[in-house]
């Protein structure tokens, strides 16, 4: 007999719970035993008693938080079946950043799927999202809403370069999260040619590395001295989002103040921001991909999570899918404290 979702996996206020197997997946607190998606630090967090998970995500989260931030470690094979207690687990691409991993959970003819963060767009510093077809989808729904369509990435790097063009006296500082995203926009500007030196705000520099270390071209990268922001006038600069408004970047000459961010396809959130260059690059599925997948996966029952999740929710039901919101709360974009999000003023906002 299948097995039913919820004796597979349940909600518990530390998160997604696996009672077959004893286990969380990113968990919001410590527990004794995390599987960890990727390394961004709103599902990644330190003190669990043991973390299985992909080598690289281990090794981030060695970086950010230190060697000892688990009591014990294990990596995870891609693609490979994983027995614990009654399931058994397999991690498969998500395209979200190195390392980022979907968790597919299978019991008794019943496999469920958990996402993690996912995009389906291009990204030459990490393996491509895999489809896992799959009973049950839990899917992100960061930009769940048809007002959400990414533009061509590449596009929008070269409105970078076409900026550094026109004014190549000014310094341009593209804010980004230290994880994925910073390390992302370096390989597309190198893939467009730009061969110059982009400078790193320091947060950037440890994560940086590792990337370079697991093959990933990203050119010269030196860190930005403290005396030399005054002469650095047409160079591509790389900071996290914080600092865009701190005194640190305003010592640069005239600089441009750019934001890589799915946001950013709300002009509202630019403006108040103080962006001059919106670059909209996210790390996550737009409408479009969020709904394809879904019905890619072949899944008859979806649960969504952290984002827009009503929207998605209706989409589903529209559709014959038995769909229904977890309202988890814990996750979010890393490193930017967004205000409550309404719906009206993106699809105002960002209205041609």
């Amino acid at each position: 007999m299948a097995r039913r979702s919820t004796e597979i996996l349940t909600q518990t206020p530390q998160g997604l719970y696996c009672p077959l197997g004893d286990f969380h997946i990113d968990p919001v607190r410590p527990v004794d035993r995390a599987l960890i998606t990727h390394g961004h630090s709103d599902h990644a967090r330190s003190g669990h008693r043991s973390v299985l998970a992909t080598r690289e995500t281990v090794l981030i989260m060695a970086i950010r938080y230190g060697e000892d931030f688990a009591g014990s470690t294990q990596a995870a094979p891609l693609r490979e079946d994983i027995r614990i207690g009654e399931v058994t687990v397999r991690f498969t691409p998500a395209g979200h950043v190195l390392g980022s991993a979907q968790i597919a959970i299978e019991a008794g003819g019943t496999r469920i799927v958990v996402s993690g963060d996912y995009k389906r767009a291009s990204d030459p510093t990490c393996l491509p999202y895999e489809v896992v077809p799959c009973d049950v989808f839990i899917t992100e729904a960061t930009f769940g809403l048809p007002v959400f369509r990414h533009p061509d990435t590449r596009d929008e790097v070269k409105k970078l370069l076409d900026s550094v063009a026109l004014f190549p006296e000014r310094a341009h500082i593209v804010g980004a999260y230290a994880l994925g995203k910073a390390q992302r926009v370096m390989a597309l500007l190198r893939e467009e040619g730009y061969d110059r030196p982009i400078y790193l705000h320091g947060a950037m520099e440890r994560l940086t590395e590792f990337y370079k270390s697991e093959g990933v071209p990203l050119g010269d990268t030196p860190k930005v001295g403290a005396t030399e922001r005054g002469s650095l006038g047409g160079a591509i600069i790389v900071c996290p989002p914080s600092s865009l408004q701190d005194l640190w970047s305003r010592r640069f000459p005239d600089p441009v103040s750019c934001f890589a961010s799915g946001w950013m396809r709300v002009r509202a959130r630019a403006r108040q921001k103080g962006v001059e260059l919106p670059l909209v690059i996210s790390d996550h599925s737009d409408w479009d991909d969020l709904c394809g997948t879904i019905l890619e996966t072949g899944a008859g029952e979806v649960w969504v999570t952290h984002g827009q999740e009503d929207a998605l929710v209706h989409w589903c039901e529209t559709r014959g899918l038995q769909a229904r919101p977890l309202h988890m709360l814990g996750y979010g974009d890393e490193g930017e404290a967004e205000e409550p999000f309404t719906p009206w003023v993106a699809m105002e906002q960002s209205a041609p």
